[in-house]
């Protein structure tokens, strides 16, 4: 699938380990899942795809139950998700997935980021036909082959399974994403270091050294905006 996971999961953990933005972001995201559904994660799928994220970014216990509680207190702050999609330098293309209470601020400041930093915004459908909604998961301490083996045994397709720095990444349709989870629990794997449902672009580019300069600010741009929860992009950082 040409992601390097662990490559991009190193690179955000380097970015956020001397802030809070990232469990800023969790707390709100986990308000959100618990408020519109069942507090409890194993009557709220959404919940607990949240929740098993915020796990594999070591989000600290007392920020999920703040959130949790606060959710269940009927908490009147009310968020919008939305989606933005655009170009950023040499056509690369980037989606942007946000939580607002404040549409018009959140626009407003996308399009800034997009627009002084060497991109430009899209309309919607413009980039996402060109990635593909995919659950993504990293083991340890088995081979592909034993991962592939125990997931046909669980009778479940998978889009393909490869090994990455002593990891093994599993890609899979998004709806398959509960049902591999309870695959790799129920022959005791419950740690994974990768536990996502992603934006996975169909083809990666390469840029040259200004134009990724550039991308790579815009991208630290966006991902600073405090509405901001996801970025998905198209280019090969590695």
């Amino acid at each position: 699938m040409g992601r390097k996971w662990n490559n991009i999961k190193d690179k955000k953990a380097e970015k956020d380990k001397n802030t809070s933005r990232i469990y800023a972001k969790f707390g709100r995201e986990i308000y959100v899942a618990a408020k519109q559904g069942e507090p409890d994660p194993e009557a709220n799928q959404a919940l607990k795809v949240v929740l098993e994220r915020a796990k594999t970014y070591s989000v600290p216990k007392h920020i999920i139950e703040k959130a949790i509680e606060k959710a269940k207190g009927g908490g009147e702050e009310s968020y919008d998700e939305l989606r933005y999609e655009g170009f950023g330098p040499s056509g690369s293309m980037i989606i942007v997935d946000t939580l607002t209470n404040n549409v018009n601020r959140t626009a407003s400041e996308v399009r800034a980021a997009f627009g002084k930093n060497g991109g430009n915004m899209g309309v919607s459908g413009s980039v996402a036909y060109m990635f593909d909604s995919t659950a993504v998961f990293g083991v340890e301490g088995k081979s592909a082959d034993e991962v592939l083996e125990l997931l046909m045994e669980a009778d479940i397709d998978v889009r393909d399974v490869l090994e990455e720095d002593e990891t093994v990444i599993v890609y899979a349709e998004p709806d398959q994403y509960h049902a591999v989870q309870e695959a790799f629990k129920n022959v005791g794997i419950t740690e994974f270091s990768v536990a996502e449902l992603t934006m996975l672009p169909q083809n990666e580019v390469a840029l040259d050294g200004d134009s990724q300069a550039q991308f790579e600010k815009l991208i630290d741009v966006l991902e600073d905006l405090e509405d901001v929860q996801q970025v998905y992009h198209n280019v090969d950082l590695a």
